[in-house]
């Protein structure tokens, strides 16, 4: 893989440690801060779910981290497509059907990432 696609990579993997910590332990006080239209009544009460979307931000942060240990190009090049694709797909579901500013801050950053694999 190209310097882009793992330099891209590895920005996408940080950027969902970044939303496992944020949904996981800091849904109640950042969270706040960035939903504003959000009810804050509803912070508290949500926080058990805001958590298991932040596990499943970690575990597609824990596929993209792999890629780097993975010594078959062929397979790591797999790999890296299969969560690239997940991390597309959730950023357009997202935008679909919560905010469009989802697509921008996960779904087109995995699709550069695809396009750096296919056509770097």
């Amino acid at each position: 893989m190209s310097l882009a696609a793992n330099l891209l990579i590895g920005f996408i993997a940080v950027l969902h440690l970044y939303i496992l910590w944020f949904e996981m332990f800091a849904w109640t006080t950042r969270g706040r801060k960035v939903f504003r239209s959000f009810p804050k009544e509803l912070f508290e009460p949500t926080k058990p779910m805001a958590a298991n979307q932040g596990l499943y931000n970690g575990f597609l942060a824990a596929g993209l981290i792999w890629t780097f240990f993975i010594e078959n190009m062929e397979w790591r090049t797999n790999v890296a497509i299969f969560f690239l694709i997940c991390v597309a797909v959730a950023g357009i579901f997202g935008a679909l059907t919560a905010s469009k500013k989802i697509f921008f801050v996960q779904g087109l950053p995995a699709l550069i990432a695809l396009c750096a694999i296919f056509f770097g």
